[in-house]
Formats: C-alpha cells, sequence, structure tokens
C-alpha cells in the first residue's frame, strides 16, 4: 500500500460569464472578500477563510485550465458556524432561491445539515452546518 499524502484545498478556480456579476453576488450573498490580484491587477478572488476561489472569464481563463472549463459545472459545501436560519434569511432578502434543504447529510467527517442553491452561473452552493452547529428545524 503507497504511503498516506496529506493534503488541504488552497483554492477552486469557477469559470464565470460575467467576472464582475459573479464576485458581486458572492460577496453581496455569502460575505466573500473580493480581491484583485495579478502583475497588472488582472485576476479576481474571492477569499473566505483559509481557501479562496479565482475567478476565471469564460472562453478567456488563465492558464493552465481545466480541460473544459464551462460555467455553471461547478457543485461545492461550505461550512460553515454560522446558524443556517441567518444563512437561509440572507438569501431571501437576495431573492436567492433554495433548491432543497434543510436536509441532512453526509459530509467529509460525519453528518451534516444542509440547504442548496444556485449562484447565477448555475453552480450549485451547499452550505452546511457540523453536528455542533446544527439547525434548530423550529426557527424556519
Amino acid at each position: 500500500m503507497p504511503d498516506k499524502l496529506t493534503f488541504s484545498i488552497d483554492h477552486i478556480v469557477l469559470t464565470t460569464q460575467d467576472v464582475e456579476k459573479i464576485s458581486q453576488f458572492y460577496h453581496r450573498v455569502l460575505g466573500m472578500d473580493i480581491v484583485t490580484f495579478g502583475v497588472h491587477g488582472e485576476r479576481k478572488a474571492l477569499f473566505f477563510g483559509k481557501q479562496k476561489i479565482n475567478l476565471h472569464q469564460y472562453q478567456h481563463e488563465f492558464e493552465p485550465k481545466a480541460a473544459n472549463p464551462t460555467p455553471g459545472t461547478l457543485d461545492f459545501c461550505l461550512i460553515t458556524k454560522t446558524p443556517l436560519e441567518k444563512i437561509i434569511k440572507r438569501l431571501r432578502e437576495n431573492n436567492v432561491a433554495i433548491k432543497e434543504g434543510p436536509v441532512t447529510r453526509t459530509g467529509a467527517l460525519g453528518p451534516i445539515h444542509s440547504i442548496y442553491f444556485h449562484d447565477p452561473d448555475g453552480n450549485l452552493i451547499e452550505i452546511s452546518n457540523t453536528k455542533t452547529h446544527q439547525l434548530n428545524e423550529r426557527n424556519i
């Protein structure tokens, strides 16, 4: 059996139809910080915690890139200590429809309580509380 290697995620890349629109969505709805970087300030990313989401403009991606970078194909889960009630309220205030949830799922470290919604490009976002930060279902 090969030696076990250890990893953590530094960043992911989200390919979008509109970098400005998508960055404003993640900033306004999820409170992520928008940063500009690169030699000439030509790149944008969304920072949250110790991770970031690099934004690539569809058909103008930075190299190297995925084999088929396409808007709306990302599906990811964010773990938060923020109560899901507060996330649901923020989504409603920003007219973001909840696709599913709250529901119980299995995360990487055990049970999670999740809600699902789409960003403007159609990427599926799952926001979850771990068992120690569960949603109080009576408050929905």
